[in-house]
């Protein structure tokens, strides 16, 4: 995941004015002097009565919403505010105020409860205080539902507790409310990643369902990613996620396009010339691929991916020389050339990762068409041991 920061806004002061309205109950009496006290058990007890005998008290649901608040049950204070606006908009203007209020609090707590998180060593308490941070930021979802700011710092901090799969709603009303570019970004690795992870366990398992709910969560990223890029062309990380995702699910003319794109914007990063030199060697273009590696190569000699991968490309190129031909019955020898070039990066290789079976393997088949025999049997007598 990439990194994420939370954001953070002013705190909000409010008061509750309780004087000033004619004609009350004796309930909601009652109430304001208990809310004054802080006594809101007891204010809680006379204000239920009240709404009981009488649901169309717009001030007792008014002050019961408050002191639902104060008890921290947003979802009951935000049921008694309706039920309050339901009757009259006599308090509209009183319960704008604290819902403000109230999202800033509980925005403002998720933010310092997750940066207690962050300072926490202790993995079980840290795990506590992300927890409560959650919390907190479902509150200020609730209480402004439209808010962008809540759901993205949800989000960010549920990826962060190791909670990604329930960031995704968060994600998703991002991309609702304003199409913004974390939610595409973010959304779109959430959906990789599970792909990724099912895909490993169809590899460790050979379980047909994790196949099948790989290839579903590669195409969700894809949707999600193509939709992000045409809103944000020139965000590079889109398209890297974009790309990968369209490997994963096996859309090879797409991933060579966007694999195309990304080593165009960034020809500094070794990584994207790579991936698009993996993708050019998958559909043969040999002279492409080998032109990527080498690239990937002048700006870290010692990528190893790019070197085996390198050497690789000039495997499969002599072994589509050498079929071609036999096909044409014109023997010039020139695959020869290319598994020539290929020893030098295969053992560069083998000095680095020298318990790599399939590496000694290829270098052995590489040593014999090339008729160099003794090195030929150490190759295959080295990928046999680590067998």
């Amino acid at each position: 995941m990439q990194k994420s920061s939370i954001i953070i806004v002013g705190v909000l002061f409010i008061g509750l004015i309780l004087s000033g309205f004619q004609c009350s109950s004796t309930e909601t009496t009652s109430a304001r002097l208990y809310i004054q006290q802080k006594n809101y058990a007891k204010a809680m007890d006379v204000l239920k009565k009240e709404v009981a005998n009488n649901p169309k008290s717009d001030e007792g649901w008014y002050y019961l919403g408050y002191v639902y608040g104060e008890m921290g049950n947003i979802d009951s204070m935000l049921i008694a505010f309706t039920n309050s606006l339901s009757v009259s908009e006599k308090f509209k203007k009183e319960i704008s105020d604290l819902k403000n209020y109230y999202w800033a609090n509980s925005f403002n707590s998720g933010v310092n409860l997750y940066q207690r998180g962050n300072k926490t060593a202790d993995e079980d308490s840290s795990k506590m205080f992300y927890d409560k941070s959650i919390i907190a930021f479902k509150n200020a979802t609730l209480i402004q539902p439209d808010s962008t700011d809540s759901y993205k710092n949800l989000a960010f901090v549920l990826m962060r507790s190791g909670r990604s799969e329930e960031a995704i709603e968060p994600f998703q009303k991002l991309i609702e409310l304003k199409h913004e570019l974390d939610g595409y970004r973010y959304l779109g690795e959430i959906y990789y990643t599970l792909g990724i992870n099912k895909t490993s366990s169809f590899n460790s398992t050979g379980n047909v369902e994790d196949s099948i709910s790989a290839l579903e969560n590669y195409e969700k990223a894809i949707s999600v990613l193509e939709e992000g890029r045409s809103r944000y062309h020139d965000n590079a990380e889109i398209v890297r996620i974009l790309n990968a995702s369209y490997i994963g699910a096996g859309r090879n003319d797409e991933a060579l396009e966007s694999s195309k794109e990304l080593a165009e914007k960034e020809p500094d990063n070794k990584v994207s010339l790579y991936n698009y030199g993996v993708i050019l060697l998958q559909t043969e273009d040999f002279a492409g691929a080998e032109k990527q590696f080498k690239k990937a190569l002048e700006i870290d000699p010692e990528y190893e991916n790019a070197i085996y991968n390198l050497a690789l490309t000039y495997v499969k190129w002599g072994t589509a020389l050498s079929k071609q031909e036999e096909e044409n019955e014109e023997y010039t020898g020139e695959y020869k050339k290319k598994y020539e070039s290929a020893l030098p990066y295969l053992e560069k290789v083998v000095k680095t990762d020298s318990e790599n079976a399939a590496v000694w393997e290829l270098m052995g088949k590489v040593y014999g068409v090339l008729g160099m025999q003794d090195k030929a049997l150490d190759a295959f007598n080295n990928a046999d041991k680590l067998k």
